[in-house]
Protein backbone atom coordinates (compact mmCIF):
# COMPACT_ATOMS: atom_id res chain seq x y z
CA UNK A 1 0.00 0.00 0.00
CA UNK A 2 1.30 4.03 -0.67
CA UNK A 3 2.45 5.45 2.52
CA UNK A 4 1.51 9.10 2.73
CA UNK A 5 4.28 10.60 5.07
CA UNK A 6 2.39 12.87 7.64
CA UNK A 7 3.24 15.87 9.39
CA UNK A 8 2.64 18.35 11.95
CA UNK A 9 3.66 21.77 13.94
CA UNK A 10 2.14 21.12 16.33
CA UNK A 11 0.99 17.75 18.46
CA UNK A 12 -2.12 17.92 20.40
CA UNK A 13 -6.13 16.49 20.70
CA UNK A 14 -6.80 19.48 18.69
CA UNK A 15 -5.64 18.01 15.63
CA UNK A 16 -7.73 14.95 15.99
CA UNK A 17 -9.07 14.59 12.99
CA UNK A 18 -6.21 14.20 10.93
CA UNK A 19 -4.58 11.73 13.32
CA UNK A 20 -7.36 9.54 13.33
CA UNK A 21 -7.21 9.32 9.29
CA UNK A 22 -4.22 6.63 11.25
CA UNK A 23 -5.38 5.89 14.36
CA UNK A 24 -8.85 5.22 13.13
CA UNK A 25 -8.15 3.12 10.12
CA UNK A 26 -9.58 5.53 7.82
CA UNK A 27 -6.56 5.50 5.90
CA UNK A 28 -6.20 1.64 5.57
CA UNK A 29 -9.87 1.44 3.97
CA UNK A 30 -8.50 3.96 1.23
CA UNK A 31 -5.84 1.48 0.27
CA UNK A 32 -3.13 3.60 1.88
CA UNK A 33 -0.97 3.30 5.06
CA UNK A 34 0.53 6.67 6.95
CA UNK A 35 3.45 7.89 8.74
CA UNK A 36 3.34 10.66 11.43
CA UNK A 37 5.55 12.69 12.75
CA UNK A 38 5.83 16.22 14.64
CA UNK A 39 8.09 19.12 13.07
CA UNK A 40 11.44 18.80 14.05
CA UNK A 41 12.97 22.13 15.77
CA UNK A 42 14.37 24.31 13.73
CA UNK A 43 12.63 22.72 10.95
CA UNK A 44 10.56 24.68 8.36
CA UNK A 45 7.04 22.88 7.84
CA UNK A 46 7.02 24.32 4.13
CA UNK A 47 10.41 23.40 3.19
CA UNK A 48 9.41 19.36 4.18
CA UNK A 49 6.05 19.57 1.66
CA UNK A 50 7.80 21.48 -0.70
CA UNK A 51 10.82 19.49 -1.01
CA UNK A 52 8.40 15.97 -1.71
CA UNK A 53 10.04 14.77 2.24
CA UNK A 54 6.16 15.27 3.25
CA UNK A 55 2.52 14.62 1.30
CA UNK A 56 0.42 16.43 3.81
CA UNK A 57 0.85 18.64 7.12
CA UNK A 58 -0.75 20.49 9.39
CA UNK A 59 -0.72 24.48 8.88
CA UNK A 60 -2.55 27.41 8.67
CA UNK A 61 -3.59 29.61 5.88
CA UNK A 62 -1.62 32.31 7.57
CA UNK A 63 1.34 30.28 6.40
CA UNK A 64 0.78 31.72 2.89
CA UNK A 65 0.25 35.02 3.59
CA UNK A 66 4.06 35.12 4.06
CA UNK A 67 4.75 34.35 0.15
CA UNK A 68 2.05 36.85 -0.88
CA UNK A 69 3.88 39.83 1.07
CA UNK A 70 6.53 38.74 -0.70
CA UNK A 71 5.00 39.36 -4.09
CA UNK A 72 5.33 35.63 -4.50
CA UNK A 73 2.94 32.73 -5.25
CA UNK A 74 2.33 30.35 -1.88
CA UNK A 75 4.69 27.30 -2.15
CA UNK A 76 2.00 24.95 -0.88
CA UNK A 77 -1.70 24.65 -1.83
CA UNK A 78 -4.38 25.12 1.24
CA UNK A 79 -6.92 22.29 0.64
CA UNK A 80 -8.71 21.03 3.52
CA UNK A 81 -9.84 22.60 6.87
CA UNK A 82 -8.91 21.43 10.27
CA UNK A 83 -10.20 23.53 13.13
CA UNK A 84 -12.72 26.20 12.40
CA UNK A 85 -12.26 28.07 15.68
CA UNK A 86 -8.76 28.57 18.42
CA UNK A 87 -8.17 25.44 19.94
CA UNK A 88 -6.30 26.65 23.24
CA UNK A 89 -7.92 26.91 26.74
CA UNK A 90 -6.59 28.57 29.46
CA UNK A 91 -6.18 27.13 32.90
CA UNK A 92 -6.27 28.84 36.44
CA UNK A 93 -4.46 27.54 39.87
CA UNK A 94 -8.13 28.24 41.52
CA UNK A 95 -11.46 26.91 40.44
CA UNK A 96 -13.02 29.85 38.91
CA UNK A 97 -16.81 29.76 37.57
CA UNK A 98 -17.08 33.31 36.93
CA UNK A 99 -14.19 33.96 34.93
CA UNK A 100 -12.97 37.27 33.91
CA UNK A 101 -10.27 37.66 30.85
CA UNK A 102 -9.16 40.50 33.04
CA UNK A 103 -8.07 38.34 36.01
CA UNK A 104 -5.03 37.44 33.96
CA UNK A 105 -3.83 40.68 35.38
CA UNK A 106 -3.63 39.78 38.84
CA UNK A 107 -1.16 36.93 38.34
CA UNK A 108 1.78 35.25 35.77
CA UNK A 109 0.41 33.86 32.81
CA UNK A 110 2.29 31.13 31.39
CA UNK A 111 1.43 31.44 27.60
CA UNK A 112 2.51 29.98 24.46
CA UNK A 113 4.42 32.64 22.60
CA UNK A 114 4.92 33.67 19.01
CA UNK A 115 3.55 32.93 15.75
CA UNK A 116 -0.66 32.39 15.42
CA UNK A 117 -1.11 30.87 18.89
CA UNK A 118 -0.22 34.23 20.51
CA UNK A 119 -1.47 36.70 17.96
CA UNK A 120 -5.40 34.56 18.39
CA UNK A 121 -4.57 35.15 22.03
CA UNK A 122 -3.88 38.85 21.63
CA UNK A 123 -7.04 39.18 19.74
CA UNK A 124 -9.40 37.02 22.25
CA UNK A 125 -8.08 39.00 24.81
CA UNK A 126 -8.82 42.10 23.19
CA UNK A 127 -12.24 41.41 22.69
CA UNK A 128 -12.53 40.34 26.06
CA UNK A 129 -11.46 44.08 27.07
CA UNK A 130 -7.95 43.65 27.81
CA UNK A 131 -3.88 44.51 26.10
CA UNK A 132 -1.98 41.46 26.61
CA UNK A 133 1.17 43.47 27.21
CA UNK A 134 -0.71 44.34 30.77
CA UNK A 135 -0.36 41.07 31.83
CA UNK A 136 2.67 39.86 33.56
CA UNK A 137 3.69 36.93 31.48
CA UNK A 138 5.68 33.21 31.11
CA UNK A 139 7.81 31.99 28.18
CA UNK A 140 8.76 28.31 28.25
CA UNK A 141 9.84 27.23 24.71
CA UNK A 142 8.51 23.90 24.85
CA UNK A 143 5.04 22.41 25.94
CA UNK A 144 7.23 19.80 28.02
CA UNK A 145 8.66 22.53 29.48
CA UNK A 146 5.18 24.33 30.42
CA UNK A 147 3.85 21.58 31.54
CA UNK A 148 7.38 21.14 34.04
CA UNK A 149 6.98 24.35 35.46
CA UNK A 150 3.86 24.70 35.76
CA UNK A 151 4.00 21.05 38.07
CA UNK A 152 6.63 22.46 40.29
CA UNK A 153 4.34 25.52 40.92
CA UNK A 154 5.28 28.66 38.58
CA UNK A 155 2.57 30.57 37.25
CA UNK A 156 -0.84 31.33 38.20
CA UNK A 157 -2.90 30.73 34.58
CA UNK A 158 -1.87 28.23 31.98
CA UNK A 159 -2.22 28.40 28.19
CA UNK A 160 -2.18 25.45 25.32
CA UNK A 161 -4.80 23.33 23.26
CA UNK A 162 -6.08 20.22 24.83
CA UNK A 163 -5.36 17.93 26.41
CA UNK A 164 -2.47 19.37 28.17
CA UNK A 165 -4.48 21.73 30.22
CA UNK A 166 -7.03 18.62 30.82
CA UNK A 167 -4.28 16.55 31.85
CA UNK A 168 -3.16 19.36 34.47
CA UNK A 169 -6.79 19.04 35.78
CA UNK A 170 -6.98 15.71 35.89
CA UNK A 171 -3.73 15.44 37.85
CA UNK A 172 -5.13 18.02 40.49
CA UNK A 173 -2.47 21.00 38.99
CA UNK A 174 -5.11 22.94 37.44
CA UNK A 175 -8.68 24.15 36.42
CA UNK A 176 -9.79 24.83 33.11
CA UNK A 177 -11.31 28.52 33.10
CA UNK A 178 -11.50 29.66 29.79
CA UNK A 179 -11.56 29.02 26.10
CA UNK A 180 -9.55 31.32 23.59
CA UNK A 181 -11.86 29.61 21.14
CA UNK A 182 -14.99 31.83 22.82
CA UNK A 183 -13.33 34.52 23.14
CA UNK A 184 -11.80 34.69 19.32
CA UNK A 185 -15.07 33.49 17.85
CA UNK A 186 -15.06 31.36 13.99
CA UNK A 187 -12.22 31.32 12.13
CA UNK A 188 -9.91 29.12 9.69
CA UNK A 189 -7.45 28.05 12.36
CA UNK A 190 -5.82 24.76 10.71
CA UNK A 191 -5.86 23.71 7.68
CA UNK A 192 -3.85 20.82 5.42
CA UNK A 193 -1.15 21.82 3.16
CA UNK A 194 0.25 20.01 0.14
CA UNK A 195 2.62 20.21 -2.82
CA UNK A 196 0.44 21.74 -5.83
CA UNK A 197 0.93 18.75 -8.11
CA UNK A 198 0.51 16.10 -5.29
CA UNK A 199 -3.26 17.44 -5.48
CA UNK A 200 -3.88 16.05 -8.81
CA UNK A 201 -2.70 12.65 -8.10
CA UNK A 202 -4.73 9.69 -7.08
CA UNK A 203 -3.00 9.41 -3.70
CA UNK A 204 -4.41 12.78 -2.64
CA UNK A 205 -7.75 11.84 -4.12
CA UNK A 206 -7.31 8.78 -1.63
CA UNK A 207 -6.25 10.27 1.43
CA UNK A 208 -8.75 13.44 0.95
CA UNK A 209 -11.40 10.64 1.10
CA UNK A 210 -9.76 9.21 4.30
CA UNK A 211 -9.62 12.87 5.83
CA UNK A 212 -13.29 13.90 4.91
CA UNK A 213 -14.42 10.26 6.49
CA UNK A 214 -12.33 10.62 10.05
CA UNK A 215 -13.64 14.19 10.26
CA UNK A 216 -17.02 13.49 9.89
CA UNK A 217 -16.33 10.75 12.21
CA UNK A 218 -14.27 12.80 15.16
CA UNK A 219 -17.03 15.30 15.38
CA UNK A 220 -20.16 12.82 16.38
CA UNK A 221 -17.98 9.55 17.35
CA UNK A 222 -17.92 8.78 21.52
CA UNK A 223 -15.56 10.80 22.80
CA UNK A 224 -14.42 7.71 25.09
CA UNK A 225 -13.83 5.30 21.81
CA UNK A 226 -11.69 8.55 19.71
CA UNK A 227 -9.97 8.52 23.17
CA UNK A 228 -8.66 5.09 23.28
CA UNK A 229 -8.33 4.77 19.51
CA UNK A 230 -5.63 7.35 19.58
CA UNK A 231 -4.49 6.71 23.07
CA UNK A 232 -0.62 5.70 21.48
CA UNK A 233 -0.14 8.59 20.31
CA UNK A 234 -0.87 10.38 23.37
CA UNK A 235 1.79 8.59 26.06
CA UNK A 236 1.44 11.25 28.54
CA UNK A 237 -2.23 12.14 29.07
CA UNK A 238 -4.76 9.78 31.01
CA UNK A 239 -7.56 8.24 28.50
CA UNK A 240 -10.36 10.45 30.61
CA UNK A 241 -8.62 14.06 30.08
CA UNK A 242 -7.86 13.39 26.50
CA UNK A 243 -11.98 12.23 26.24
CA UNK A 244 -12.60 15.54 28.12
CA UNK A 245 -10.46 17.59 25.81
CA UNK A 246 -12.01 15.78 22.22
CA UNK A 247 -15.43 16.61 24.05
CA UNK A 248 -14.88 20.02 24.61
CA UNK A 249 -14.11 20.32 20.84
CA UNK A 250 -16.79 18.42 19.52
CA UNK A 251 -19.75 20.53 21.83
CA UNK A 252 -17.61 24.00 20.56
CA UNK A 253 -18.53 23.10 16.70
CA UNK A 254 -14.92 22.62 16.14
CA UNK A 255 -14.62 19.90 13.50
CA UNK A 256 -18.02 21.01 11.75
CA UNK A 257 -18.91 21.77 8.48
CA UNK A 258 -17.48 20.26 5.48
CA UNK A 259 -13.55 20.12 5.00
CA UNK A 260 -13.38 22.58 2.13
CA UNK A 261 -11.63 25.87 4.08
CA UNK A 262 -14.95 28.04 4.11
CA UNK A 263 -14.78 31.61 2.52
CA UNK A 264 -15.70 33.59 5.61
CA UNK A 265 -13.42 31.86 7.88
CA UNK A 266 -10.72 32.64 5.55
CA UNK A 267 -12.02 36.18 6.01
CA UNK A 268 -11.73 36.42 9.94
CA UNK A 269 -8.53 35.09 10.17
CA UNK A 270 -7.24 37.88 7.86
CA UNK A 271 -9.38 40.34 10.36
CA UNK A 272 -6.86 38.54 13.30
CA UNK A 273 -3.96 39.07 11.48
CA UNK A 274 -4.78 42.90 10.30
CA UNK A 275 -5.71 43.87 13.59
CA UNK A 276 -2.13 42.61 14.69
CA UNK A 277 -0.48 44.25 12.10
CA UNK A 278 1.23 41.18 10.11
CA UNK A 279 -0.16 41.89 7.05
CA UNK A 280 -0.29 44.94 4.82
CA UNK A 281 -3.56 43.73 2.76
CA UNK A 282 -5.91 41.25 2.71
CA UNK A 283 -5.20 38.56 0.17
CA UNK A 284 -7.24 37.15 -1.88
CA UNK A 285 -8.83 33.43 -0.92
CA UNK A 286 -8.71 32.25 -4.46
CA UNK A 287 -4.54 32.81 -4.06
CA UNK A 288 -4.09 30.89 -0.97
CA UNK A 289 -7.29 28.24 -0.99
CA UNK A 290 -7.67 25.21 -3.32
CA UNK A 291 -10.88 22.82 -3.10
CA UNK A 292 -10.11 19.54 -1.90
CA UNK A 293 -9.59 16.68 -4.39
CA UNK A 294 -13.12 14.64 -5.37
Amino acid sequence: MTNIKIMVFRHSAFYTPLISTLAGGFLNQEGLTGSYRVLPSGASIIDEVASGRVDVAQAAVSLSWKDLEQGQKPAIAQFAQINTRDGFFIAAREPDSDFSWNRLKSGKFMHVHGGQPEVMLRFGAHRMGIDLDEVERIDRPSIEEMMHAWRRGEGDFFHEQGAYPQQLAHEGWAHVVASVGDAVGPVAFSSLICRWDWLNTEQAQRFTNAYRASREWTHTAEPDKIADGEADYFAGHSPKALSRAIETYQKSGTWDGDIQIPKDLYENALNVFEHAGLITQRHPYESVVTPPPR
